[in-house]
């Protein structure tokens, strides 16, 4: 079994969507960010970060943090969503890769200016919205003639989409990018992800708005 600590953020959402996807038994912990649960001893025995998510297979009592890396231990622990083949597995790993340090940081900061911060700086907040338009330009060139980011379902598609699908939430206008829109619609679609985005089940606004601002802190 697997044991997830979580909450309703993308980088908690890759998790329990995978989760849901490979239909392997797993229990779920909330971790309340609102009241910085994440930074008390227990959590910080998990992961010294002090972030979710974080996962412990108590099959043989790994305790694992960061999202990529939870992703693809899942994936090669369960063979699916990753390929064993070489050539491919590189082919979704660097997608992974991408969301990890591009899509996921410059979306968090684009979070933070446009909706958080107590001074609005419009030119860091146009800083952060161009770099992620970028991103998106990117991904949706990869998109526009295969349906996922690297030719066959998998972490990468569910990493990206995580972040990628509340684009709303940055301030940015996803349906200016029409494969990138139609990908993301494609994977909303899935019974695993309309499951796994709403595990735990989530917060209401302004427990949202107080998570938010404590990340200015």
């Amino acid at each position: 079994m697997i044991e997830l600590y979580t909450a309703a953020t993308p980088n908690g959402w890759k998790i329990s969507i995978m989760l849901e996807e490979i239909g392997i038994d797993y229990k779920v912990t909330p971790v309340n960010l609102s009241d910085s649960q994440q930074k008390t001893p227990e959590f910080l025995a998990l992961n010294p970060n002090g972030k979710i998510p974080v996962i412990r297979d108590t099959d043989n009592g790994m305790v694992i943090f960061e999202s990529g890396a939870i992703l693809q231990y899942l994936a090669e622990k369960t063979g699916k969503f990753l390929p064993a083949e070489h050539q491919g597995k590189y082919k979704v790993l660097q997608w992974l890769m991408f969301q990890m340090g591009g899509v996921g940081p410059m979306m968090g900061q684009a979070n933070v200016f446009y909706r958080y911060f107590h001074e609005k700086i419009q030119t860091v907040i146009d800083r952060y919205h161009n770099e992620v338009k970028r991103l998106f330009n990117v991904l949706d060139k990869q998109l526009e003639n295969q349906d996922y980011l690297a030719g066959e379902y998998s972490i990468a598609d569910i990493a990206n989409w995580s972040w990628v699908h509340i684009a709303y939430w940055a301030g940015v206008e996803l349906s200016d990018f029409k494969h990138l829109n139609n990908w993301v619609d494609r994977i909303a679609s899935r019974p695993a992800v309309q499951t796994g985005v709403n595990i735990p089940q989530k917060p209401d606004a302004e427990a949202i708005k107080k998570a938010g601002q404590k990340l200015i802190k």
